[in-house]
């Protein structure tokens, strides 16, 4: 059971004690109380765990404080929808708002391998007006012998190109704990010059102290990647742990599956799951195209199954795009074959344009032949 607070309502207010008491008065009830920063107010909520089924909900509802209460419909309570009875709030961090109604394009560098590329690519970033962008520091590889990262060495230089070019957010996959550390301590040397949203990648989907060490940080937000071969009920109960740690800042991102059934890409493109995955949770939900089909291949209508599929995400109401760019990817120390070139990126952002304003359409088409059948 979730109980929802009126908006504004501070932590440790009288009334919310008074329903915490009540709320812990069950026999075998306990309560935790969650504060959503959303994007366009502060949401109070007390999530109560145990047998909640024999817990009435009437004496809750007698509360001026709590604006309603909700039977939580999905297992993974702080991240659920819950048939629509909690909202989708999303958030505001360093003045980008991320939620089920903006859209965002997080083009750049999949590993950072130097800083000329990167200045190229953030200069590439400002000239399109995009100010969110992708580099890994830290890079998990499925070979010892691959390219890892530069680590914490890059992150002074990355940080502050990205002041530079205006830069507010930089998605950036952390593997371990002490990156977090690492990262704030760079950012707080750099005088904060810019942001960093947090990236749990697809192979540490089920690092579960991971998971909760991303959580307990409330200062930077998370962008969670879908596990490669777990189900999708296993990635959003995965997500929870991060959600019910104490950060609710978070994206959920699709990647594709790893399967044989998706060759000759990378992955399977599991895209159609966009609204799917918006109709379980609260989050915003991106794409990543570029790990979904992992090279940059020409359909014969002059188009790259990159754009392809991407459009096939944004038709379907995705709110991020994470792609690769790479002013020379022949020469990239990570995937390379799937990174566009700086001069393509405003075809791309152009046509992702193109398609963002057909869903916008087709979302408007359907609210007034809603309204007109009524």
């Amino acid at each position: 059971m979730i109980l929802v607070m009126k908006a504004d309502l501070p932590s440790g207010s009288p009334e919310l004690k008074r329903v915490l008491a009540l709320a812990e008065s069950f026999p075998g009830i306990t309560a935790k109380t969650h504060t959503i920063q959303g994007a366009f107010r502060v949401l109070t909520e007390v999530h109560l765990h145990g047998p909640t089924a024999a817990v009435p909900t009437e004496p809750f509802e007698q509360f001026e404080s709590v604006e309603r209460v909700v039977r939580i419909t999905e297992r993974f309570r702080a991240i659920g929808h819950h048939g629509g009875k909690v909202d989708a709030s999303g958030f505001t961090y360093n003045g980008v708002t991320l939620s089920q109604q903006t859209f965002h394009v997080f083009a750049g560098l999949c590993a950072v391998d130097n800083r000329e590329n990167v200045a190229q690519t953030f200069a590439a970033l400002k000239k399109q007006g995009i100010v969110t962008t992708r580099a890994g520091a830290y890079k998990p590889r499925t070979s010892p012998y691959d390219f890892q990262g530069h680590g914490k060495e890059c992150l002074p230089y990355l940080f502050e190109l990205a002041g530079q070019h205006d830069i507010k957010i930089v998605s950036m996959e952390v593997t371990h704990e002490a990156h977090i550390d690492e990262i704030m301590s760079a950012l707080r040397a750099s005088g904060n010059a810019t942001g960093v949203m947090l990236q749990i990648g697809t192979r540490n989907a089920q690092n579960f102290e991971l998971l909760k060490a991303v959580g307990q940080q409330r200062e930077l937000p998370v962008l969670f990647k879908r596990g490669m071969g777990i189900t999708l009920e296993e990635s959003l109960n995965a997500c929870e742990y991060v959600a019910s740690s104490g950060n609710s800042q978070i994206v959920f991102c699709l990647r594709g599956m790893k399967t044989n059934l998706g060759d000759p890409h990378r992955n399977f493109v599991d895209f159609a799951h966009v609204p799917v995955v918006k109709r379980l949770t609260r989050l915003a939900v991106g794409i990543d195209p570029s790990h979904s089909v992992g090279r940059k291949t020409i359909a014969p209508d002059g188009i790259s199954d990159i754009a392809h599929v991407s459009a096939q995400g944004v038709i379907a109401g995705c709110n991020l795009v994470l792609v690769d760019i790479h002013p020379h990817p022949d020469a990239a120390l990570c995937d390379g074959p799937q990174a566009l070139l700086l001069d393509e990126l405003p075809g791309f952002v152009a046509d992702l344009n193109i398609v963002r304003e057909a869903y916008e359409k087709r979302v408007a088409a359907n609210r007034a032949n809603t309204v007109g059948a009524q």
